[in-house]
């Protein structure tokens, strides 16, 4: 009687390289630290720009800077996980200034700074607007600046109007939002006056877009 032929073994499945994040951490994706894993505080709920959109919004930014960072003045207003921050610090800004109102998130921050020892990054913490608005009346402006508000407070409309006065002739700003900032002509709200849309997406639920000031 013929022998059965030996079943093979199962293969392990293979896992992807861009597939599902960890829940508790994101990574950097270019720079002096590209692969680092950041930590996520998820008690917090908070809602770091996926790796993927970073990496989408970073080509974007590169191109409008035709890849020079070494001068690059930045501010992250609403820093989070600090995944917006630490990537541009990583690919060679030359200041990177982090705010956040929540001493959990601002001391994880100071942990990951001291780890990397990221001496381009400042961590401040404070109320985002206050911050912002003490800078504007200092006079201090920035070459781009990361707006990723809690969504759905209205902190875009507060913000990007004091981002209007922070920012140098030429910089840009990152909004990302739960709704789209593109509006049809005559429709866009007093708050988006002046902003022109230089680069807009959606993944998910969430809408990036890369702005300039025009007025």
């Amino acid at each position: 009687m013929p022998r059965k032929p030996l079943s093979k073994p199962a293969k392990p499945a293979k896992v992807p390289v861009h597939g599902p994040q960890h829940a508790n951490q994101v990574r950097i994706i270019g720079g002096q630290w590209k692969r680092t894993p950041l930590p996520v505080l998820s008690a917090l709920g908070l809602r770091p720009t996926p790796d993927r959109v970073r990496e989408t919004v970073f080509n974007w930014i590169n191109h409008q800077r035709d890849g020079y960072w070494a001068n690059a003045q930045v501010l992250d207003l609403f820093a989070g996980s600090g995944a917006l921050g630490f990537e541009a610090a990583s690919r060679g800004a030359q200041a990177v200034t982090m705010i956040d109102s929540n001493a959990q998130v601002t001391r994880q921050l100071d942990e990951i700074k001291t780890r990397l020892k990221a001496d381009n990054v400042q961590i401040m913490r404070g109320d985002a607007l206050s911050v912002a608005q003490s800078a504007a009346a200092r006079g201090q402006t920035y070459d781009l600046i990361f707006l990723d508000p809690p969504y759905q407070q209205n902190f875009l409309e507060k913000s990007l109007p004091l981002a209007a006065r922070l920012l140098k002739e030429g910089g840009l700003v990152y909004a990302e939002s739960g709704l789209a900032l593109e509006f049809a002509d005559g429709e866009a709200p007093e708050w988006m006056a002046g902003w022109e849309i230089v680069r807009a997406d959606k993944a998910g639920m969430v809408f990036f877009h890369l702005l300039k000031y025009t007025a």
